[in-house]
């Protein structure tokens, strides 16, 4: 078993080095590939600049530029050589058939790679159709990718054999640590016969895998967060630097400078409210359930206090926002849960039509209380439903940037639903309104 292990990561490694060496050859190459043609373009731009294929003698014309080894000719509509710097242009055939000459004749530019017979030359084409229907060629030869491969292949090997000792030495010391349990319980255990059948270790691997399954969740979470932060930090941050470059060289108007201040303080204003939602998630990420302390929270009042708090930004938005129920209490976070009413209603108004409106229901229900927040808003497509409540996630990205939405609002409002062990529901029909509704726990 021990060999088998060794062996594997031995293979394993000798795959990704060889893997890894084509991939990043092919990567270097294309890389390679692009700034030979964005150079032959710009060759081209500048012979087309100095405008000598429009006199008679384009000869004496291209013999004082400084060419080098470019190779540049001009062919006709039918493919019939008018020039060329490098062979005689009787000895050439048509070149219609050329890829780059039709795909210039075809969409106004083309480009094409030809290798030589020893695979160690490239001849680079890129061609570009002028006004009057002819198209300029030029060609630059060079290393091919299996040259580039041939030359690097000592260096590659080298470090092949370097990296394979590494792994070599590193199996073997980590297949020790992996097997010493193992060979501890295999001198213990005579009677399990054969390690891998010691059903006892089952519930140990299970742990491990299970374990490993959580901590690359966690990972690909948090690398998903910290690239959604970055996008998200990076929009308003550009605004307010552009506007404020604007003003500090003079390029604004004076009538224009109170508009940029303005934007300059409405970008501000989103990226203090995306750091402050971006603090509270951290917080309640290494917050535990445990750590929370309880008590008995007047829903009802609460609802009404957020109601009547929100009732001059709903009537700014033509929106309607009522409160309906009996009042009731619940076991739970008072600030959390003013944060999850808060949220709730700012979205439904956020997100509504101008002559909706936004009813806040409370009510007992068994042995639980039920906050229910219903709009009659845009609503949400099923295919976005599952995942509204994601960090950064938002439906129509262009309408909640507008609304000065952060994209973590409802993230919130799921991880404190989830610190109070409540059931949370949403039911939504696009065009039609949004209902979420929470079950939380009635107190004694």
């Amino acid at each position: 078993m021990k060999k088998k292990i060794r062996r594997e990561f031995i293979l394993v490694a000798l795959f990704t080095i060889t893997l890894t060496t084509l991939l990043v050859t092919a990567v270097f190459y294309e890389f390679f590939k692009k700034e030979v043609m964005d150079e032959l373009d710009i060759d081209i731009q500048v012979l087309q600049e100095t405008g000598v294929f429009e006199t008679a003698d384009i000869e004496n014309g291209l013999r004082e530029m400084p060419l080098d080894d470019l190779r540049i000719s001009l062919i006709a509509q039918d493919g019939s050589v008018l020039y060329d710097n490098d062979a005689n242009v009787g000895n050439l055939g048509n070149h219609g058939d050329r890829p780059e000459v039709s795909q210039a004749l075809r969409s106004g530019e083309g480009q094409s790679v030809r290798r030589s017979d020893t695979m160690d030359e490239s001849a680079f084409y890129y061609a570009v159709r002028q006004e009057d229907g002819t198209v300029l060629r030029v060609a630059r030869e060079t290393s091919s990718i299996w040259r580039m491969f041939k030359d690097a292949f000592p260096m590659v090997c080298v470090m092949a054999l370097a990296i394979f000792c590494m792994c070599y030495v590193l199996a073997t010391r980590a297949t020790k640590t992996l097997m010493k349990p193992i060979d501890y319980l295999g001198c213990h255990l005579d009677e399990c016969g054969e390690i891998e059948t010691y059903e006892e270790l089952v519930p140990f691997v299970q742990t491990i895998k299970k374990q490993h399954d959580d901590i690359m969740k966690n990972a690909q979470m948090r690398q998903d967060f910290t690239a959604n932060v970055s996008h998200e930090l990076k929009t308003p941050l550009t605004s307010i630097s552009g506007y404020a470059e604007l003003i500090e060289h003079r390029m604004a108007s004076a009538q224009d400078v109170p508009r940029f201040a303005g934007e300059i303080h409405r970008s501000a204003n989103r990226l203090l409210s995306m750091i402050n939602d971006i603090i509270r998630l951290s917080e309640l990420d290494v917050m535990e359930t445990e750590d929370m302390v309880f008590e008995r929270v007047p829903l009802y009042v609460l609802a009404e206090s957020c109601v009547d708090m929100l009732q001059l930004k709903a009537e700014k938005h033509n929106v309607t926002l009522e409160l309906k129920g009996t009042p009731c209490h619940m076991a739970g976070n008072r600030e959390m849960v003013e944060e999850i009413l808060y949220n709730l209603c700012d979205n439904a108004i956020r997100y509504n039509n101008p002559g909706g409106s936004v009813t806040v229901t409370v009510v007992p229900k068994g042995e639980k209380v039920m906050l229910q927040v219903a709009d009659t808003g845009i609503g949400i497509s099923k295919e976005h439903q599952q995942r509204v409540f994601e960090r950064f996630y938002r439906v129509d990205k262009s309408r909640s940037k507008a609304t000065g939405g952060t994209g973590l609002g409802l993230a919130i409002v799921k991880h404190m639903v989830a610190q109070h062990h409540a059931e949370l529901t949403l039911e939504s029909e696009e065009g039609k309104g949004t209902t979420i509704t929470i079950l939380f726990e009635k107190a004694d």
